[in-house]
C-alpha cells in the first residue's frame, strides 16, 4: 500500500495519520508491538526514516512507547492530541456546554476543599480585569484579549480549587479552546457582557463552603451565555 503526500502535507504527516488510524482501529492492541520499521517501510513504502519520524510522532503524543532492544508498543489507542484538536474546532456552544459539565462540579468541589489561597487567586483575577473596561464597565475594545486572559484566569482558580489532578489537567488543556470562545463572544454586539456580579457571587458561594450554593452558581454564570448562543443560533 503506497502511500503519497497529499496536497501541502508531508509524507511523514501522511504516515503518522495512516499509523494513527491503524492503531485507532485497533488493529495492533494495548500491550501488542507494532511491527518493526522494516515491516512498516515495506507495507507503506516509504522510508525507514519517514517510518521512524511518525512513530517518534506517535510516541511523544502518547500512543505509542518504545522500549530499547525490545521493539514499540501500543500504548493507548486514542491521540490526546486529535482529541484536543476536535475540540478547538468545536463551536461556541458546544464549549459553554462543556464548560458547565466541567466547571459546575469543580465548584462543588471547590467549595468543600479550597484554601485560602485559591479564594485570593480568584479575587486577584477579577480585580485585574477591571483594569481593561471603559468607564462604562464594559471591556474595552482594544483590550479584549487581555480582559479574556483575566477571566480564563478566574475560571482556572474555580477548577484548581477542587483541587483534583486529573480535573485540572483536564481543564488545562481545555482553556485554550475556552479562552478563543470568550474573546469571540466579547467581540459580537449580540452576546450579553460577562456579569460581574455573577462572578461575585460564585467566589462567595465557594467561600461559603456551601457545596450547593456554589454548583447553583456557576450553572447560572455560564447559562445566561449559552441561552444567548442558542437564541442566535435559532434565528439563523
Amino acid at each position: 500500500m503506497a502511500l503519497r503526500a497529499a496536497g501541502r502535507q508531508s509524507l511523514v504527516d501522511t504516515v503518522v495519520d495512516q499509523l494513527r488510524a491503524q492503531v485507532a482501529a485497533g488493529e495492533w492492541q494495548v500491550g501488542e508491538r507494532i511491527p518493526t520499521e522494516h515491516a512498516l517501510a515495506e507495507e507503506l513504502q516509504v522510508g525507514r526514516n519517514t517510518i521512524r519520524e511518525a512513530v517518534r510522532v506517535l510516541v511523544h503524543a502518547g500512543m505509542l512507547r518504545s522500549r530499547q532492544g525490545e521493539g514499540t508498543f501500543v500504548v493507548s489507542m486514542s491521540d490526546p492530541a486529535e482529541i484536543m484538536r476536535g475540540v478547538q474546532r468545536a463551536g461556541v456552544r458546544d464549549v459553554l456546554e462543556l464548560r458547565i459539565a466541567l466547571e459546575v462540579e469543580a465548584a462543588r468541589l471547590a467549595a468543600l476543599r479550597h484554601e485560602s489561597a485559591d479564594l485570593a487567586r480568584m479575587r486577584a483575577a477579577l480585580d485585574a480585569q477591571t483594569a481593561f473596561e471603559d468607564p462604562d464597565g464594559q471591556p474595552d475594545s482594544g483590550s479584549l484579549e487581555l480582559y479574556a486572559d483575566h477571566d480564563v484566569e478566574f475560571h482556572k482558580a474555580v477548577v484548581e480549587a477542587a483541587h483534583n489532578s486529573a480535573l485540572t489537567a483536564t481543564y488545562t488543556w481545555f482553556s485554550s479552546s475556552v479562552r478563543e470562545a470568550l474573546v469571540t463572544a466579547l467581540g459580537d454586539r449580540e452576546m450579553p457582557r460577562i456579569d460581574h456580579d455573577d462572578h461575585d457571587d460564585l467566589l462567595t458561594a465557594i467561600a461559603s463552603g456551601d457545596p450547593d450554593a456554589a454548583e447553583q452558581a456557576a450553572r447560572l454564570l455560564l447559562d445566561r451565555p449559552k441561552r444567548a448562543v442558542e437564541s442566535l443560533l435559532a434565528e439563523s
